[in-house]
């Protein structure tokens, strides 16, 4: 062999030799006996991991090795994530277990065992009704916006989160359970009330007086713009001449489902547009195609969310007016994302804001009529008169 040719392989091979031992020293990680050699950076990181989590590993072994009672049922894992969730103090955020994500999924597709309320954790950190579903206990026991949850049966849930609550009060149906209800004006009180199947039928309709159509929206949850559809095609074929849209104690729910009924009733124009943290804007719009009547929407203090956003496409556009109370003002946007364990989590990811640019978080929106205005007009409201819906027909037909 030439001398040049011998030269050559001993310079590929020093190469060859060299990228293998480059590829072992940073990307394999080599076992000798008891000892595992890794990476200079993969060591720094696993360094890191020890100093951030071993007062949390410490806690855990001396709970374990200490507590006075027995720890193998208790799920630290869950609680430490749940942890990191509520770090950010934000009650929207959350970690769900599996078997709280299954009830989430439950109350999202209508149906499950409960008392039929909604809630949220307030600022000052109590579990508050956002509103009682139609025609379920909760309704029926007179639970009402803002109600402050403060025991359930007997057991005080002032510093409790709000799953947990959520948990105390679902139950199998036909079993009772007890609320300690603190609300303003009439101080503290006992409700005792009887979970029952809920099956949420999310819209419904009739035809009223001079041919106004109305349609009630209980929830956004999976069915309800397949319902919303046939609901106001029935409306339609009847030949109504205008329509009043009721979302009074409407927690909210899906924004895309929101999204599709808005782009029904709306023309071509913004319904709604989310920013996230980089000022990153997402924009929803409807197409041109309208239902062409006059539109009035019914609001109050439980219409929150997704019937927000409905609210405000229809306010912001001039497209109706808004009759009824100042709504929850929750202008914020979660994404839900599941585990492949079955748990999940929740995020706020994003505010939304209205075609007019405002976020109503924390705010609201103020209705055209409101309450106070409606009453100096003689119309009555309580539990027996409907007032808020009486002067929106007599306002529809003047």
């Amino acid at each position: 062999m030439k001398k040049s040719k011998i030269i050559i392989l001993m310079i590929i091979m020093v190469i060859m030799t060299s990228v293998v031992t480059f590829t072992v020293s940073n990307l394999v990680q080599i076992k000798l006996d008891d000892k595992i050699f890794v990476r200079a950076d993969k060591y720094e990181y696993l360094q890191e991991l020890e100093y951030r989590f071993d007062k949390l590993l410490y806690l855990e072994d001396y709970i374990n090795d200490n507590y006075y009672k027995e720890t193998e049922e208790v799920g630290f894992d869950d609680f430490v994530i749940k942890g990191l969730f509520e770090a950010l103090e934000d009650p929207y955020s959350t970690y769900m277990t599996a078997e709280e994500y299954q009830k989430f999924v439950e109350i999202n597709t209508g149906t499950y065992s409960g008392i039929g309320v909604i809630v949220t954790e307030s600022e000052d950190g109590y579990i508050e009704v956002v509103s009682p579903i139609d025609g379920t206990p909760g309704q029926a026991a007179g639970l009402k916006p803002g109600d402050r949850i403060i025991k359930v049966d007997g057991i005080d849930v002032t510093t409790r989160k709000i799953d947990y609550v959520v948990s105390l009060i679902k139950g199998e149906e036909g079993t009772s359970v007890t609320l300690t209800i603190d609300r303003d004006d009439d101080g503290i009180f006992d409700v005792d009330i009887t979970r029952a199947k809920i099956v949420t039928k999310s819209v419904a309709s009739e035809v009223l007086e001079d041919s106004i159509g109305y349609i009630r929206i209980n929830i956004f949850d999976d069915k309800s713009y397949d319902e919303f559809k046939e609901n106001i095609n029935g409306l339609l074929e009847s030949d109504v001449e205008s329509l009043i849209i009721d979302v009074r104690s409407n927690p909210g729910g899906s924004l895309n489902e929101v999204i599709k009924i808005a782009d029904l009733l709306l023309g071509d124009q913004i319904i709604v547009y989310t920013e996230d943290r980089d000022g990153n804007r997402e924009i929803e719009r409807s197409d041109k195609n309208k239902i062409n009547v006059p539109i009035v929407v019914l609001t109050n203090g439980g219409s929150a969310s997704a019937s927000e956003i409905l609210t405000a496409a229809i306010q912001d556009t001039n497209s109706g007016v808004v009759i009824g109370d100042t709504t929850f003002g929750k202008g914020l946007v979660q994404l839900s994302v599941p585990l492949k364990d079955g748990s999940a989590f929740k995020l706020t990811i994003s505010e939304y804001f209205t075609p007019n640019g405002t976020n109503i978080h924390g705010v609201g929106i103020k209705p055209n009529y409101d309450v106070e205005y409606i009453e100096s007009k003689g119309y009555i409201i309580d539990d027996e008169n409907d007032g808020v819906l009486d002067f929106a027909i007599d306002y529809i037909k003047e």
